[in-house]
């Protein structure tokens, strides 16, 4: 999701912010929700974001949004959420049913219909989610009158789902992912741990089903990715050969950034500035949007 995302900073008006309310759906430990969200900032700072250049601030610094959420929620119909894939996964993974897991969608679409956006990118897993947005949009328009814009998804289908050490999509949620900023040993630990099968090295292997394979692709070099697609066709690719090599090629392609985030993290009211100045310019952008919505409604008298 980043690599794409601050690569939209050169091209479009691009708007990225930290989703601490999200967050909340899950995490109550206060403060490792304050520590995470300086945490991420960094991480999208150390990896090239530039704050000068797009919008950029955490969640809750814009209150607007959660006003907006409980607008939206109340044309909401129960059955558009109920029928919502990612509440019943995560609840069958043992993620504990709250509202604000189930109306996870509802806040969502605040944060994109707030800034007007006319594109969001996301994954094949939040197109339903992205689905819900326009359908609040469109009736909230057809109620109130012309007031949001009806936003498109855009789904880039070669970076669609990244696969975690275990084979499902790598997500902090099913604790299953390979950290950017983790140090060596952990790295070793995440990078050996990818699930495999047991197809001895000599057979023939099918790479579109392979989890390593399908992580290794994105940071081995392109003739080195080449002559590890034709081990896995012919024979000959050996998953402990690969793991070592993907440990080398992560810690090498996160090198720079690695160093710049330290350099963050030293000095975090930088950070904070940063988010202050990102939270004053949404806020800028979010306010006629707000007053719309609250002349439409009628809770301005």
């Amino acid at each position: 999701m980043m690599k794409p995302m601050i690569s939209y900073q050169d091209s479009s008006d691009l708007f990225v912010f930290i989703v601490n309310l999200h967050a909340l759906t899950s995490i109550t430990d206060s403060e490792r929700l304050r520590e995470k969200t300086l945490d991420v900032t960094s991480d999208f700072l150390a990896l090239g974001l530039d704050p000068d250049k797009c919008v950029f601030w955490v969640q809750s610094d814009v209150p607007e949004v959660a006003e907006l959420t409980w607008i939206l929620t109340c044309i909401t119909p129960m059955g558009l959420l109920e029928r919502c894939h990612s509440y019943k996964d995560k609840v069958s993974r043992g993620l504990a049913p709250n509202h604000g897991l189930f109306s996870y969608p509802v806040l969502m679409a605040a944060d994109i219909l707030l800034y007007q956006a006319n594109i969001v990118p996301v994954g094949k897993d939040q197109k339903q989610h992205l689905e819900v947005t326009r359908d609040l949009a469109l009736k909230f328009n057809r109620i109130y009158g012309p007031t949001f814009v009806v936003p498109e998804a855009e789904i880039n289908d070669d970076v669609a789902t990244v696969p975690g050490i275990d084979g499902q999509k790598m997500s902090k949620s099913y604790e299953n992912t390979i950290e950017i900023f983790c140090d060596e040993e952990t790295l070793k630990k995440k990078v050996m741990s990818i699930k495999t099968d047991s197809i001895p090295v000599r057979e023939p292997k099918d790479p579109q089903t392979c989890n390593l394979f399908n992580i290794y692709k994105h940071f081995a070099p392109e003739e080195r990715v080449e002559e590890v697609l034709n081990l896995y066709k012919e024979g000959g690719a050996a998953y402990g050969t690969l793991k070592k090599e993907l440990l080398e090629y992560l810690w090498e392609y996160f090198g720079t950034a690695r160093k710049r985030k330290a350099e963050y993290l030293k000095d975090q009211e930088v950070v904070r500035e940063i988010l202050r100045k990102g939270a004053q310019k949404a806020r800028e952008i979010a306010q006629p949007t707000i007053e719309a919505v609250r002349h439409r409604v009628g809770i301005i008298y």
